[in-house]
Parts: C-alpha cells; sequence; structure tokens
C-alpha cells in the first residue's frame, strides 16, 4: 500500500521504529552558505536517520550538479541502505523543505511508489521538543532494490527549447524573485543572472507556512493558479540545480494539480551555455 507523498511529524514519532521503514535526512545547502549537509547530520539527526547523499544519488560523470545517477547507481546505493521495493522511505530535511523533495522525486521517478515527506522536517521536529541523536547510524542491512523508471517525471535541455519554441508547456522556476529577474548574481561562477525566457516564477519558499509545512491544498492550488497552472498545459520545472524544482511537484501533488515533469539540468545548465537564450527583468 502507497503512502505520502507527506507525513506529519505525530506519524513519524509512532512509525519511526518499524522494521519496514527507513528514514531519510536528505539535507544538502547552496554553494554561497557555507554548511555542508553531512556535517550537520553527524550534530544531530532524527533517530534511526540514515543521510540520504544528494550528491552521491547524482551522474558522477557530468560536471552539472544533482544530476540523476544511473538505473545501477540508484539502485546500488539505495539497497546498501537498507531500502527493498517493499520498503517505506521518509525523507526531511534541514530546513524544513528544501532538498528533501529531491530524494522524494528520485525515488519516484525510479519507481518506488512508498516515499513521503516530513511535513516540517527537521525544524518543526525540534521545535516540538522531540529527541535527536548524532553520530553515524548503525550498518544498514542490504537489500535488492529493482527500478523501474518514470521518464515522464523529466525533461532535458531539448525538451525545454522545444516547449519555449511551441509555448505549449508551462515553464515554472522555483528560484526567489531576485534570482528570477536576474537582479542578483548566480551563486555558481560561470552561471549568468535571468530566467528561461517565457518562464513563470513561484518561489519555492511561498509554499511553506512559519512553521516549515506546506501550505494547505486549497492555497497551494491559488499560488499555482496565480502563476499560470491550470491544467490545460503541461508544467516543467526548473531551479538553480533541479533541488527546490522537485518542491513546486510536490506541492502540486499535495494540490491534486496533474503531474509535472522536472529539468534536470535546470538554471545552471540554462545559464551556463552560450546556445540558449536568457531573460530578465520581472515578467
Amino acid at each position: 500500500m502507497t503512502f505520502g507523498p507527506l507525513v506529519t511529524t505525530d506519524w513519524l514519532a509512532r512509525e519511526g521504529n518499524t522494521a519496514d521503514l527507513v528514514l531519510f535526512d536528505a539535507s544538502t545547502y547552496l554553494p554561497n552558505e557555507g554548511k555542508n549537509g553531512r556535517e550537520e547530520y553527524l550534530k544531530a539527526h532524527i533517530p534511526g536517520a540514515r543521510f540520504f547523499d544528494i550528491d552521491a544519488f547524482s551522474d558522477p560523470d557530468t560536471p552539472l550538479p544533482h544530476t540523476l545517477p544511473s538505473q545501477g547507481r540508484f539502485a546500488r546505493l539505495a539497497g546498501a541502505e537498507g531500502v527493498g521495493n517493499d520498503t517505506r522511505v521518509v525523507v526531511y530535511d534541514q530546513k524544513g523543505l528544501f532538498s528533501a523533495a529531491r530524494a522524494w522525486w528520485l525515488f519516484r521517478y525510479f519507481g518506488h511508489q512508498n516515499v513521503a515527506v516530513l511535513d516540517g522536517g527537521l525544524p518543526k521536529w525540534l521545535a516540538e521538543q522531540r529527541a535527536t541523536e548524532t553520530g553515524e547510524p548503525a550498518a544498514a542491512q542490504e537489500r535488492s532494490f529493482q527500478v523501474n523508471v518514470h521518464a515522464r517525471k523529466v525533461r532535458g535541455l531539448g525538451d525545454v527549447l522545444e516547449a519555449i519554441e511551441r509555448d505549449d508547456t508551462l515553464i515554472l522556476d522555483a528560484r526567489a524573485a531576485n534570482r528570477f529577474d536576474g537582479s542578483t548574481a548566480e551563486a555558481r561562477p560561470g552561471v549568468a543572472s535571468g530566467h528561461i525566457p517565457g518562464s513563470q516564477n513561484l518561489p519555492y519558499s511561498r509554499l511553506l507556512r512559519s512553521d516549515h509545512t506546506l501550505q494547505p491544498a486549497e492555497t497551494l492550488r491559488t499560488l499555482f493558479s496565480a502563476a499560470g497552472v491550470d491544467g490545460n498545459k503541461p508544467v516543467i520545472t526548473s531551479c538553480g540545480s533541479g533541488v527546490t524544482a522537485a518542491v513546486l511537484l510536490l506541492g502540486m501533488e499535495v494540490a491534486g494539480l496533474p503531474e509535472g515533469a522536472l529539468y534536470d539540468g535546470s538554471w545552471t545548465e540554462w545559464g551556463s551555455r552560450a546556445d540558449t537564450p536568457k531573460a530578465t527583468g520581472v515578467v
């Protein structure tokens, strides 16, 4: 039986010790934040959580950050962490909701439906004065994980170029407004400022409440509608490096909207190329 896409801290407190559940801290940080997800995990994590290294669960043979790994790599790494095809997986991150959705999307892309995001993440867990632990977890019992790729969940550079030429798809950018309009420089060297021409901006942070939980479904539908998501055009989400674009996809699912796809290279790929059109300013 599938569950999710969200679970609450109360649910995790009840279910966290069950044998068929694997909990992951999937935290990562932007290059200019000066933090390391694994190091912060070792300082404090939810009891029983393992670290989901988004950089490891990526393609090591491309200069782009966080792009999809091969089927074999994902299967090997997931199995080594104790995930089998019948395992329930819960992911969270240290910001509340930033990178956990990327791990959620990866599992879904590789065919694992039994995956959910902890609503509010570590900040909500800590605010409720729940227990944490430190250090490395015990070694996982390795399991076999068989992938079943859902290719419709991802788009590449060529797909996005075709989409903006035909104007039949909505490109939705999850970055902050000042990055989208080009008024601030990108953190990664060699990446231009601005956005994909014709795209719309819906910063992922607008989908969150003050306690880092997702807005209710009705509010999410209003936010997406204002950004042009009406169910008539397919949606491709983008961001800096394919991380917070997954927050928009999670929000769309919670809102009951048609499934979107993620542009995996996102702005790091688009903004670093000389042959891609770029726009600046407010749409």
